[in-house]
């Protein structure tokens, strides 16, 4: 077994362009600052916590992937451990008899420092033939040792005014490989990845989640791949697979196949349901950290902050700060790019086509038509009103204050809204898009959050064929 990867460097470099939007998916949230609230929960997708730490929290320290591959010759397959590693950051000020004393935070011109959790990038990399796996399980123990450095903060002058101290604590932890020859015709393996978090840390009574996280993997994901072979897919396998594919066990990840489309060679396991050859936008400028918002509304909102806002976001965290100098040195012309772009055209033929004198919109989903004039435009006698608004839905009106049920379809829908199937909602607000489409924002009946939800304008949306009104005719 040796420890570099024997794939062409450029093959992992593809499919790691999203494994880094996964690595630090939701690391920081707008508004970018340490004191806000959604900012003080952290580290949410993939982390592994010690093992004495799990089964009391709800929480996991292990995460496995399934998946079948058919390796070719003497093929390798090469690993990559992916995971972020807490390192917590305090501020202390310096005193004048050369002491120094922690503090809530540090006032320079350009920045506020405060206290936060850091992330750093950990990686662990294994080759080993496939031969060596069919023979027998592979393990790879690694250990990342407890650590502690300072930083001196100084001012315009060049005294020293303070400093960062950063402590990282130790983390254990083993990477298990192993394959199952399947009962076909030819060479398929049910490949199987086990990465165990196997800390011996162990909390204190009345220990929280923080005093947990520095000891955990956090955002661990796994970049698979062949040097001969191909992997298949866990959502569009042959026919001949489809029952061994269904078999497939995994636990808090989900693999898909990574890299260039048309390869099948190298596979991303992420603790974020995705689909197969995910990718990064073209348009996108940059890192932006925030999943529950769109590149162009963080850009602009981040830009509209004031300048004490940004002093903070700046000192809260090094990619928070480079977030806020992207949004302020943005281009017109950038800023343009993600309104939106189209990636396939489609034209409506046949019955129904629209008549010779009328333009047929084309769109990447459906092809639809303009009214003449807007909905949105102020000078349209029916100029739409989210909070007055209703629809009907199966003979009934809905709008504000409608109960009704949720059924998302599996057309458009995706994992958490099938989490949501036959509860109760309620509708806040009818909205209607650009193309056409009316969408129905709700809260969840029962959800500790709807207020927060209101608050902050975050619904759940849905269209109207995916409710069903529980209220009279």
């Amino acid at each position: 077994m040796t420890t570099t990867s024997s794939l062409p460097a450029s093959r992992f470099d593809v499919a790691r362009q999203v494994a880094d939007a996964v690595l630090f998916e939701g690391y920081v949230l707008y508004p970018y600052r340490a004191s806000a609230a959604k900012n003080r929960l952290r580290w949410q997708f993939g982390v592994l916590v010690p093992p004495a730490w799990a089964p009391a929290h709800d929480e996991h320290s292990f995460q496995r992937t399934e998946i079948v591959m058919e390796p070719r010759g003497e093929a390798t397959l090469a690993v990559e451990l992916r995971f972020l590693h807490a390192r917590r950051r305090t501020v202390q000020e310096a005193r004048a008899d050369g002491s120094f004393t922690e503090v809530a935070e540090l006032q320079l011109p350009d920045r506020v420092l405060v206290p936060w959790d850091e992330g750093t990038e950990e990686r662990i990399d294994m080759t080993v033939p496939v031969a060596e796996l069919e023979a027998g399980e592979v393990s790879l123990p690694f250990t990342r040792p407890a650590g502690e450095e300072t930083e001196p903060v100084v001012d315009a002058e060049g005294r020293e005014i303070g400093r960062l101290v950063r402590r990282s604590a130790r983390i254990d932890g083993v990477l298990r490989l192993r394959t199952e020859q399947l009962d076909v015709p030819y060479r398929a393996l049910k490949l199987t990845a086990v990465v165990e978090n196997s800390s011996a840390w162990t909390p204190r009574q009345g220990a929280d989640r923080d005093a947990a996280l520095p000891h955990s993997l956090v955002a661990a994901h796994l970049l698979l791949g062949l040097s001969a072979g191909s992997f298949l897919s866990m959502t569009d396998p042959p026919e001949w697979a489809k029952g061994v594919v269904a078999g497939c066990a995994n636990r808090h990840t989900w693999p898909v196949l990574a890299g260039e489309p048309g390869r099948a060679d190298v596979v991303l396991s992420s603790p974020i349901i995705l689909e197969d050859h995910p990718a990064i936008a073209p348009e996108s400028i940059g890192a932006m950290y925030d999943a529950t918002e769109i590149d162009e509304i963080l850009a602009l909102r981040t830009a509209a902050l004031t300048d004490q806002e940004k002093r903070e976001a700046r000192g809260t965290d090094a990619r928070a700060a480079a977030v806020i100098d992207l949004a302020d040195t943005m281009p017109p012309e950038v800023l343009d790019r993600l309104h939106g772009a189209v990636r396939a055209l489609r034209e409506i033929t046949g019955p129904g086509a629209p008549a010779d004198d009328r333009v047929p919109e084309l769109w990447d989903e459906e092809a639809v038509f303009k009214p003449d004039t807007p909905w949105w435009d102020p000078a349209r006698d029916d100029t739409a009103d989210p909070a007055r608004d209703r629809i009907p839905v199966d003979g009934v009106l809905v709008g504000v204050g409608s109960r009704v049920l949720l059924r998302p379809g599996l057309r458009r829908t995706d994992a958490q809204d099938l989490f949501l199937q036959g509860h109760t909602a309620l509708v806040e607000a009818v909205l209607h898009d650009v193309d056409g489409g009316v969408h129905l924002a709700v809260t969840v009946e029962g959800d500790p959050g709807a207020d927060i939800r209101r608050e902050q304008g975050r619904f759940l949306y849905f269209q109207p064929d995916e409710i069903a009104p529980l209220e009279a005719r």
